[in-house]
């Protein structure tokens, strides 16, 4: 995957979907910053990283995804493969549904997945030696180069939904003591249901994780 590394920016979510939208630059494709001060969170939040952080955001061709993987849950798939990657060198992180990363009870990151015409993009920000109140960082001590080469290999292998879900749906109980939104709604996790295809059911409303 061609990488490219910029000093800082305001947001390697919006740099990439832009730069797809020109056809500046074309999948498969990502962006790093080694400093970020206005990143795209979910629900239009935004999510300020200090230097030394992990900020990142890449493209797939929907047609180069797994077959079996729901685009609406995309971000289960690709941030569950960057825990397997933090939890290979030590970490105990787990994720939120559908797209937080977690350490005990303190957000260390997230996830944020578009898509852009024929591509989907997916940003990732993750705490790795600093955080602000409120939030923690990564208990290992890991390069950003370490983590970006085992996730760039993992999506080289273009591992199936099936068997990254068979692995998430053993650690969805440790959700259920939190919220997650269902459009502008906060929906408590302690009743939902997980589903195959990454979705939950809370109070008789099917959600689905695309944010």
């Amino acid at each position: 995957m061609k990488t490219i590394y910029l000093d800082e920016i305001d947001s390697t979510q919006r740099y990439l979907k832009d730069a797809l939208k020109s056809r500046e630059l074309v999948s498969p494709v990502a962006v790093v910053a080694a400093k970020q001060y206005a990143g795209q969170g979910s629900r239009g939040n935004s999510w300020i990283g200090e230097e030394g952080n992990l900020f990142f955001s890449f493209s797939i061709a929907i047609k180069d995804l797994p077959d079996d993987l729901k685009l609406e849950s995309s971000s289960i798939y690709f941030s569950y493969l960057l825990k397997q990657v933090l939890e290979e060198n030590g970490s105990e992180i787990w994720l939120k549904w559908p797209n937080d990363f977690y350490l005990g009870d303190n957000k260390i990151g997230g996830t944020i997945t578009n898509i852009v015409k024929e591509d989907l993009v997916c940003g990732i920000g993750l705490n790795l030696i600093s955080a602000p109140v409120g939030f923690s960082k990564l208990d290992v001590a890991i390069s950003k180069e370490n983590i970006l080469n085992g996730y760039f290999n993992y999506l080289k292998k273009n591992i199936g939904w099936k068997q990254i879900f068979s692995k998430y749906k053993l650690e969805f109980d440790k959700s259920k003591n939190y919220f997650a939104h269902g459009g502008d709604k906060k929906v408590s996790l302690s009743n939902a249901v997980l589903q195959d295809d990454g979705s939950i059911i809370s109070d008789g409303q099917r959600i689905f994780s695309l944010r």
